[in-house]
């Protein structure tokens, strides 16, 4: 097992790591749609935007690309947002498994995204 730190992405803020390597995969934390030196986007589609690219960049940590990434779960504090998030979404996947579900997320963030990347 191996913890991944990319100084590209938000540091954890608690007890976790970005992402964790392990058995050919890496697992990456739920990103938010917040930037490194701890900037909130707005809108749904700048966090969508944000959460994507955080997770762009721990995969780039470790030679990876969106292409790598097998398995997307995303959560969104209003589901009427499902739409404008796919609209960006789209233009970073086509291919992974994917589940979306309604949560209550903490302050003023609308949505947080997490993946599994294979190394294959």
């Amino acid at each position: 097992m191996k913890i991944i730190l990319s100084e590209n992405a938000p540091k954890p803020v608690g007890p976790y790591s970005q992402a964790v390597k392990a058995n050919g995969f890496l697992f990456i934390s739920g990103q938010l749609g917040i930037d490194k030196d701890g900037n909130v986007k707005e809108t749904i589609e700048e966090q969508t935007e944000q959460a994507l690219e955080n997770i762009r960049s721990i995969l780039k940590k470790e030679n990876l690309d969106l292409k790598n990434v097998v398995k997307v779960t995303i959560f969104l504090k209003d589901m009427e947002d499902f739409g404008k998030m796919n609209s960006v979404y789209e233009r970073y996947f086509k291919i992974p498994a994917r589940a979306c579900v309604g949560v209550n997320l903490f302050k003023n963030f609308k949505i947080e995204i997490e993946a599994v990347a294979s190394y294959e």
